[in-house]
Order: C-alpha cells, then sequence, then structure tokens
C-alpha cells in the first residue's frame, strides 16, 4: 500500500509517499480502507515538525490521528464489523493486542503517534474503538467530525452542562473547535450564542453559522460588549480552545456568577493572566478537558448527518499532496480542515 511516512522530524520535506507493507489486522482489529483523514495543526503539523516531544511520538511514523473509510478485513474474534461497512476512528486507542470487549489494561497512545495513523491506504485499528457512520455522512465529513465535534460536545455539555436558553460566548469563532461549538450550542441545545475572533471576517462566519452576536475583539471592548449583550448579567460558560493572552482576560471578565470556563486547547498562550478576584468573587468554575467520552460520539454523528453541525472542510486533497497540505496550514494556522484522500489521484 501507500503511505505517507516520516523518518525524522523536520520541515514538510520529511514526509515521504511511499510504498510499504499492507498492514494485517491482529485479533479484535479491523482493517480499514481509508477514504478520508484530516491533517491537525498540532497532532500532525507540529509532531512531524519535532515540536511535541512531550508525546513522544515513535519513528519512523505514518501520521494521521483520524479516518474514514471502508472494512477490508477483520481480524479473529471480530463480530462488531465486515468487509464493506462504513466506519470512522479516532484518537487514543489500546497499542496492544486486545478482545472486542471486555477489559484491557495495557497501554493506550494515540494512532498517528503510538501506532500508525489514518495517512496510509491501509490502517488497522482495534475492533473496540471503531463507531459506524449513519447514513448520509460522508467519509470527509465524517473525519472531521469524528476529530472535533466529540471534544466539543464534550465541553459544552459535560463539562459546562450549557442549558437551552443560556449564554456562551466562543472564542475563535471561525476555527475548528469554535465552529463547531457555535453550531453545537445553537442548533443542539438551544443556548443563546456569542461568538468572537480577531477580524471583521471571523465574526461573519461565526454570525453565519448561528451565533445571535458578534464581537471584534481586536476593535471592540470585548468585556463591554458581552455585558451589554447580556444587559449586565455577563455569559454563564466562555468556550476556549486558544488561551489567547490579548483576549481571553477580557473575556474572562465576562463570564457572570456560577459561570464556567470551558478549554481543550492553548495554542495561542499557554501563558494568560486571569483575575483571581473575579474568580472567586462569580464563583468561577475552569475545567480544562481534553478528549470526550465514547457514549457521546454516536450523537455527535448523527447531528451532523442531520445538518445541525456543518463542520469545516476547507480543501480536499490526494494523500500524494500531504506535504503541501501541512504548507498551506502552516501559512494560514486558521484555515479549515484539510482532509487527505488516498483514493484520489
Amino acid at each position: 500500500m501507500k503511505a505517507m511516512v516520516i523518518q525524522a522530524f523536520g520541515g514538510p520535506e520529511v514526509l515521504t509517499y511511499q510504498e510499504v507493507p499492507d498492514p494485517v489486522p491482529r485479533r479484535g482489529e479491523i482493517r480499514i480502507r481509508v477514504h478520508a483523514g484530516t491533517v491537525n495543526r498540532v497532532l500532525d503539523v507540529a509532531v512531524r515538525a519535532g515540536r511535541q516531544p512531550q508525546r513522544n511520538p515513535v519513528l519512523p511514523l505514518i501520521l494521521g490521528v483520524d479516518c474514514a473509510g471502508t472494512v477490508d478485513a477483520v481480524g479473529d474474534g471480530v463480530k462488531r464489523w465486515k468487509p464493506g461497512d462504513r466506519v470512522a476512528a479516532a484518537g487514543t486507542m489500546p497499542l496492544e493486542v486486545c478482545d472486542e470487549d471486555g477489559p484491557y489494561a495495557g497501554p493506550l497512545g494515540m494512532m498517528g503517534i503510538k501506532r500508525p495513523g489514518g495517512f496510509a491506504e491501509l490502517v488497522c485499528i482495534p475492533s473496540r474503538v471503531v463507531h459506524a457512520l449513519p447514513a448520509g455522512l460522508g467519509f470527509h465529513a465524517a473525519a472531521v467530525a469524528l476529530r472535533h465535534v466529540p471534544t466539543a460536545w464534550n465541553l459544552l455539555c459535560n463539562e459546562a452542562r450549557l442549558q437551552p436558553g443560556e449564554w456562551v460566548l466562543v472564542m475563535g469563532a471561525a476555527g475548528n473547535l469554535g465552529s463547531i461549538g457555535i453550531q453545537l450550542a445553537k442548533n443542539v441545545i438551544g443556548a443563546k450564542v456569542i461568538a468572537t475572533a480577531g477580524s471583521d471576517e471571523r465574526v461573519r462566519t461565526g454570525l453565519a453559522l448561528g451565533a445571535d452576536h458578534g464581537i471584534n475583539y481586536k476593535t471592540q471592548d470585548l468585556r463591554a460588549e458581552a455585558m451589554r449583550i447580556t444587559g449586565g448579567k455577563g455569559v454563564d460558560v466562555l468556550y476556549d480552545n486558544i488561551a489567547n493572552p490579548e483576549a481571553l482576560p477580557h473575556a474572562f471578565h465576562a463570564l457572570g456568577m456560577n459561570g464556567r470556563l470551558v478549554t481543550a486547547g492553548a495554542h495561542g498562550g499557554p501563558n494568560v493572566t486571569i483575575d483571581f478576584f473575579h474568580l472567586y468573587d462569580r464563583r468561577i468554575t475552569i475545567r480544562g478537558t481534553p478528549g470526550h467520552k465514547e457514549a457521546d460520539v454516536p450523537n455527535c454523528l448523527a447531528a451532523v448527518a442531520e445538518g445541525k453541525i456543518k463542520v469545516p472542510v476547507a480543501r480536499i486533497m490526494p494523500l500524494a499532496l500531504a506535504a503541501e497540505a501541512h504548507r498551506l496550514i502552516e501559512a494560514d494556522p486558521g484555515m479549515g480542515k484539510i482532509v487527505l484522500d488516498p483514493t484520489l489521484g
């Protein structure tokens, strides 16, 4: 099969499109014929560049922390899946042989970092972490959805416990997690949404996705505007995955009584000044929680299939052009998701 392999860390040129042996599914694994894998700014681009040493990626490595496609083969003991099933997988999973069900006490790691990832024509995945795709959900959208929607769902539904009618301030309105957070809050939960970003164009993107109000924190007083919009009450939830040291302190001051700040990222920081007087005076809770709950994934995929959440696919490219995709992401970190498709010539 063809795969995109890195033998060393460095610039996009270290990505090598080469022939490698077809993987063979072990007991409890399935083999997926990949139709889509997303390019992630941190988990692919920064890992390739050697800027994520704390993750201890194992070289040589096939990148790609998610994939969507069809089941190509199944290993011993697999009963959930059969060849031809439409599936997707992403993120952290068992590294050693494991059965479909039952306890697993072995090491865990992310595909594309600790085990071969989705930037290949074929990839083997433990059956227990694979998800079925609902009808109407294409492979490209499915890969993006599985990478981001469960994280947004976990932050807003499980951690913030955002309720219908509450106010949520979404940072980075045009980004991947930001754009999904706006739609989830508005179309699934029924909350009132304020979208904020650092340009009028990105604010307009948030409004087009359904936000009730938009704030350009570069030209407007973020706190004052949020307080005006909420009638002086402040927002109930602050949803962030950037930790922008310029904007986040002002957004933090927009949190009202019993406010909740939830975050799953810090690529704009990581160091941000927090007013502790406001923290305890307003009884604010801060929760940093990456990842998701597996039980939420079917609901997340269904929301995308039903059109309640539209995922940000900026470009679809052949797997052979992965290096160019990395260059595009490095040149414009705020662009929507690039999807690599090994079936494209």
